[in-house]
This record gives structure tokens, C-alpha cells and sequence, in this order.
């Protein structure tokens, strides 16, 4: 599966695994790494040292390429972008912030730069920025989201037709079949996150895990609009926003909800009552906690045994 994306970070399939937070450590991107797809591990969620740990114990794990997510909204950003070029990180995901702000400073190191986008207009940004690649994501993803709304398969030809770098589409792939579809409408590779936080190697908790293999269709939303637009699983901590609203909020109520560490409480320590549970829509075909390899492997197979018999 030779292309743009695939020469561009040096692996064998043109599949990413989401940097997601509280989930991708050093063990699960590795582990897509050493199956042939791209592993990421999610700093929005580690303090500097721990993500040096991440990064050095990745480095032990595998020979093959990895990268980094990094949300610009992180509060020890300058820490964290010294760390990867300390480290000799070579690939770097940016999202939540302007692309500007850290990509000179990245591709001078060396560095080949992605950044997460929602709508055309920030794709346009991003490429002008210089950024080797943008992640088209839509509103079926999980965590936080655009304000756009766009569906990842309306947004990745738009964004196809208007920029010259390469496109990698986000949100709502979980499958070969999605995979063929993302590429049909123009990417030329695919961010998966929801499929592999269901994996052993994620570091999510257990309960978390075996929420997501619960999910069906209709059990995510996207709330907390007005502080950060956040696809959510139902349970008490979501009943508990959307009452609520019933009060006509302002920020500062919903802040107050919200408190510290809520999503930590829910995906990484397994309340599943109190905590924020962050799961795309595509979970409702996720049935099973497997090996990242064999996700990855059976995703492959899929897409080739779909585009076969088209």
C-alpha cells in the first residue's frame, strides 16, 4: 500500500493511530508501529517527564517510526516540544492551536509536522503554515471536536479539492470498509482512534474498554459546546450536564460541572458514573478488546478483500 503517506512517515499501510489522551501510551503505539501503521503517543495527558518516559521506553519498543500528539493548548508546551527534539522525536502531530506557532520551529528541527484540522479553512491555515500534512477530522470522532460540524465525508473532498499536501481522514473509521471509503472521497491515509483505545496495549482502563464494546448507536453526544465541543458516552456525568442546561448556564456553571480531571477520572481510572467517557460513534461496530496487531491486520485484510470484490 505504496503512497504519499505511507513514504511520507516511512511505514508499510497508510493508517495513524489517534494520539488520544489518557489512552495511546508508549505500549500502543508501539504496538501499531511494529505492525506496520503509524503509532502515536498522546502527550495532552502527561506531564513532561512522563512523556519523556513514554518517548524513551517507545524508542526501546520499536525500530519503527512513531510520533507524538501534541494539543496546543497543553500548558507546558515549550517543556514538551524541548522534550521531542531532546528525545529525537520524528514525527510531531499538532491540534487545538494555530499550526504557526510551533511548525518553523519543528521543521527546523527536522521534524515532519501533521496538524488536525475540522473545516477547509484551517486546512488552508495549516498548509500555509507549512505543515507536511493535515488530519481532516469530523464531528462522528470522539474527544473534542470542530465547531463546524462537518461529517469526515463531506469534509475530506472539500478539503481534497482546496490544498496540495497530503490528507489523512479522521473520524468514524474503524473498519477496512472506512478505510476504502476515505480514500475513494480522496485521503490519502486514515487517523483511527476509537478502534484502538478498544486494544489491550491501551492504557485505558478496563472498565472504559468494556464501555466501548457496549456502545451502540445513539449512545454518544456532542456537549460542552460552549467551553469545548466533546463527544461524550451517556452515563450520570453527561445526565448532569445536559440537566444543566435545563438552567440556561454560562460558561462558568458548565466550568464548575466540569471540575479537574474529569476525563482522567473516567477513561483512565474506569468511573464510569463521574467520569468523562470520550468514545467516537464508530465504537458501535467495536465488539471485542483485541491486540493492536490484530486490529491492524484485520483492518488491512478488510479493505483489501472490499476493493477486491467492488
Amino acid at each position: 500500500m505504496t503512497n504519499k503517506i505511507t513514504q511520507l512517515f516511512n511505514i508499510e499501510y497508510p493508517v495513524i493511530q489517534g494520539g488520544m489522551i489518557w489512552v495511546s501510551g508508549w505500549k500502543l503505539a508501539s504496538a501499531v508501529s511494529n505492525a506496520g501503521g503509524l503509532g502515536l503517543i498522546g502527550a495532552g495527558s502527561m506531564y513532561p517527564d512522563v512523556l519523556r518516559e513514554h518517548i524513551q521506553k517507545c524508542k526501546k519498543a520499536t525500530d519503527k517510526p512513531f510520533g507524538v500528539n501534541v494539543p496546543m493548548l497543553y500548558p507546558d508546551i515549550e517543556k514538551i516540544m524541548d522534550i521531542i527534539v531532546e528525545e529525537g522525536v520524528k514525527i510531531v502531530f499538532t491540534s487545538a492551536g494555530n499550526p504557526k506557532t510551533w511548525t518553523s520551529f519543528l521543521k527546523e528541527k527536522g521534524i515532519t509536522v501533521v496538524h488536525v484540522v475540522s473545516s477547509v479553512k484551517f486546512a488552508l491555515k495549516a498548509e500555509l503554515a507549512g505543515v507536511d500534512a493535515v488530519v481532516c477530522e469530523g464531528f462522528e470522532a470522539g474527544g473534542h471536536n470542530g465547531r463546524e460540524e462537518s461529517t469526515t465525508f463531506t469534509l475530506i473532498p472539500m478539503v481534497k479539492d482546496q490544498v496540495k499536501i497530503p490528507v489523512i481522514a479522521a473520524g468514524g473509521i474503524g473498519s477496512g470498509r472506512g478505510v476504502l471509503a476515505a480514500m475513494v472521497l480522496g485521503a490519502d491515509g486514515v487517523q483511527i482512534g476509537s478502534r484502538f483505545a478498544a486494544t489491550v496495549e491501551s492504557s485505558a482502563h478496563d472498565n472504559f474498554k468494556d464501555t466501548i464494546v457496549k456502545v451502540k448507536d445513539g449512545d454518544t453526544y456532542v456537549t460542552l459546546k460552549e467551553l469545548a465541543p466533546v463527544r461524550l458516552v451517556k452515563n450520570k456525568f453527561f445526565n448532569d450536564v445536559q440537566a444543566l442546561y435545563q438552567e440556561n448556564p454560562t460558561a462558568e456553571d458548565l466550568k464548575g460541572l466540569l471540575g479537574r480531571a474529569r476525563a482522567k477520572r473516567g477513561m483512565f481510572e474506569g468511573d464510569l458514573e463521574e467520569g468523562e467517557l470520550e468514545i467516537g460513534q464508530i465504537a458501535g461496530i467495536i465488539h471485542e478488546i483485541k491486540p493492536a496487531k490484530q486490529v491492524l491486520d484485520e483492518i488491512i485484510k478488510e479493505y483489501q478483500d472490499v476493493k477486491n470484490n467492488l
